[in-house]
């Protein structure tokens, strides 16, 4: 979905906000998402029911639909989908005070749910929110030659970005195909000289594969490249592939089957809070979605985390302070 709301970019936390009621609740369900097979409807509400919530489900066919269930949302909003509806969701919720996200994953790479320990099951995710804290969950929003956006795992450019340009989405989202390509990627691409600057600090220019704005640990069909991202800790990680240093195409594969992709000499993460990055036409990705290239343009894209941009629900996790 390419809605954007509004941003205020001097915003930094959520406004000040009346505790959620403890039983109102809506119910997003996908019924496209990979695994929504598993439960229906009628046995998810039946199931929050049993949690003390009073849930309204809503159907969304379309962004309008989405739009006109969330409108007046207030207490859980509970998304049963993937990634992709669960961002537009979040992307409607941003800023909002009285609200709160509650995640069901029901996708194929489900990065969001995964990196904030969510998952399993659609009824064992509901049975285990029982006590469960809301915590703030951060986004990273940006400003770039194109306008503004919004995302919720990651953003970036070169080869990943190249992938999934190229990447065939008639073929299913597989995390292996996907590895494969990006790492196959890695031995041909043309990398980019860039000067990134991190937080005011101006890094040397250098030859980039792989520039990647992480807010969660994965992105796309499930590709963890930064395994210490947290979204909920007011900050982004910024994952770097030197093309000066590149390493194998067995050794990024082997790296990504390991979960240990931060470990490659080549691969540089640093957290930071606000990052520039030179603009001179490629392309991006924001989530799933692609900024195409725009051969001629220059300018910059500035990105930056918005702390606590939204409550979100998770199991085993002490209430946070807002």
């Amino acid at each position: 979905m390419d809605y954007i709301p509004a941003m205020a970019p001097d915003a930094q936390t959520l406004p000040a906000r009346s505790k959620p009621d403890a039983t109102d609740a809506t119910l997003i369900f996908n019924s496209k998402a990979g695994g929504s097979t598993r439960s229906s409807p009628d046995r998810l509400v039946e199931a929050l029911h049993a949690q003390g919530y009073r849930p309204v489900y809503r159907a969304t066919d379309d962004e309008a639909d989405l739009a006109a269930a969330l409108e007046d949302a207030r207490g859980t909003v509970f998304v049963a989908g993937g990634d992709g509806t669960v961002r537009a969701a979040a992307l409607h919720l941003a800023g909002r005070g009285g609200v709160r996200l509650g995640i069901i994953p029901m996708g194929t790479a489900n990065n969001i749910g995964r990196t904030l320990g969510i998952s399993g099951e659609p009824l064992d995710v509901i049975a285990g929110y029982a006590g469960a804290g809301t915590v703030p969950l951060d986004l990273g929003r940006l400003v770039a030659p194109w306008g503004e956006d919004l995302f919720l795992e990651a953003c970036g450019c070169g080869a990943f970005a190249d992938v999934l340009a190229e990447y065939d989405p008639e073929g299913g989202k597989s995390p292996l195909r996907a590895a494969g390509a990006l790492a196959a990627t890695f031995t041909n691409f043309d990398p980019l000289p860039l000067s990134l600057t991190l937080d005011g600090q101006v890094q040397p220019q250098t030859p980039y594969v792989l520039v990647e704005v992480m807010n969660t640990r994965a992105t796309g069909p499930r590709l963890r490249l930064a395994t210490t991202a947290d979204p909920t800790d007011g900050e982004l990680n910024v994952i770097r592939v030197d093309a000066a240093g590149r390493d194998g195409l067995l050794a990024y594969l082997a790296a990504l089957a390991r979960d240990s992709f931060e470990e490659l000499g080549s691969v540089q993460n640093d957290a930071a809070r606000r990052i520039e990055i030179p603009y001179v036409g490629q392309a991006f990705h924001v989530d799933g979605e692609v900024r195409p290239a725009q051969p001629g343009v220059t300018g910059e894209v500035r990105v930056e985390v918005w702390p606590g941009a939204l409550a979100v629900l998770v199991p085993g996790r002490e209430e946070a302070g807002r």
